[in-house]
């Protein structure tokens, strides 16, 4: 299997057939599992076997199937599968950190990840330090001997700055500090996070895995020391597991998983040529077009820049409102990567509860606009997109 490409890990990695021999993946919707005697019981509780379930908190079939797949997408030893992907930001962070501890992580981050940072952490004696993530020098300067753990994204969501996640690792692991990279953007079938060197890659699996918008799900990627050690622990002990219908979605959504995100990226690029020499225009953000000031690190760490791009409309706040109100096809939500288009406004949703000051500092203005290509007509959608700006 370690020679496959991805696109048939995402097929065919960890599949367990039962003895009916089924085509699709069986789902295994039960929380508990039947022991045929008090011995097997006590011996399975002491030390349960790679296939042997105890509680659907600790494990399941089905989620297990989806953890084995998601580590050989990633390219890492396993992998826990979580009920969302805050869920897994938010328990990878507590099951490794503890009072005392130094956390270095770039200040562009999601919302909700910020808040696990500062406002959660800090209150269990966190130490947290937030860099921008492009300068590397800050990160040297950050990254001290009693460093525990970086924390980033490889490319930060709204904005989409990427991360020299090579010279990131290399900075963090000389001092002994692990690596946790949030690469939800990246997209699971372009994840570079292993072959740079990070010991733990998080994805929310609501987003390209699921990608039609219907289940909430997250997974944290690494090695089986990390995964079955401190992070399994406690994650059965607080709750945070995946639901095995989740997990049989997933599975389904994974087998075209590759076809969906590069669909999509081309779509993506396609509309950040077109806007870049739009009037109506200030900036666009796309990892991997030229007019992205980091576009030569994006394509020499990634294969493509993602299903995401990020604009900036003249006239900030109300320009952009008048723009956002007059698509047709795209839809205004707060979530990416679905099969439908989608736009948010991450000023006042996403990452509205920011202090001005952080959003100045992260480039969060009223004109700004986050855009998730969806499955659509590519020319259907520049089609929308140039109408609604053209009526502003």
């Amino acid at each position: 299997m370690k020679y496959w490409k991805k696109s048939t890990k995402a097929v065919h990695a960890g599949t367990r057939r039962s003895q009916y021999g089924e085509v699709s993946e069986a789902i295994f919707l039960t929380q508990g599992f039947v022991y045929p005697s008090a011995e097997a019981a006590e011996a399975r509780f002491e030390s349960p076997g790679k296939d042997e379930f105890i509680y659907a908190r600790y494990g399941n079939p089905t989620v297990r199937m989806f953890e084995d797949r998601m580590a050989a997408l990633m390219d890492f030893e396993d992998a826990f599968a979580c009920s969302s992907g805050m869920s897994a930001v938010s328990g990878a962070l507590m099951a490794l950190l503890k009072v005392g501890d130094h956390v270095v992580s770039s200040r562009a981050l999601f919302g909700s990840c910020l808040y696990v940072l500062e406002d959660i952490l800090v209150r269990f004696g966190v130490k947290i330090t937030l860099v921008d993530g492009t300068n590397n020098a800050e990160w040297d300067a950050a990254i001290e001997l009693d460093t525990t753990l970086v924390f980033l994204e490889s490319i930060s969501n709204p904005t989409l700055e990427v991360v020299d996640l090579n010279h990131v690792c290399k900075v963090a692991h000389k001092v002994g500090a692990l690596v946790l990279v949030d690469d939800a953007m990246a997209t699971p079938i372009h994840s570079y996070a292993a072959d740079c060197g990070a010991d733990i890659a998080i994805v929310s699996t609501t987003k390209h895995v699921d990608g039609q918008g219907r289940m909430l799900g997250g997974v944290i990627t690494g090695s089986r020391d990390l995964i079955r050690g401190p992070i399994e622990a406690y994650m059965k002990h607080t709750g945070g597991a995946m639901n095995p219908f989740t997990a049989w979605t997933h599975l389904k959504g994974l087998e075209t998983l590759d076809l969906r995100v590069n669909k999509q990226s081309s779509t993506t690029m396609a509309i950040a040529n077109v806007l870049d020499d739009h009037p109506q225009i200030i900036t666009v953000r796309y990892p991997t077009h030229s007019a992205h000031p980091q576009h030569i690190l994006a394509c020499t760490q990634g294969e493509t820049g993602g299903t995401v791009l990020a604009f900036e409309i003249k006239g900030g706040k109300d320009a952009c409102f008048k723009f956002l109100n007059g698509l047709e096809l795209f839809i205004i939500s707060n979530n990416f990567a679905d099969a439908k288009s989608i736009v948010t406004h991450p000023a006042t949703t996403t990452h509205q509860r920011l202090p001005q000051e952080q959003k100045d500092l992260l480039g969060i203005s009223g004109g700004l606009v986050r855009l998730s290509a969806g499955l659509e007509d590519a020319d259907d959608l520049i089609s929308d997109l140039l109408a609604a700006l053209n009526a502003i």
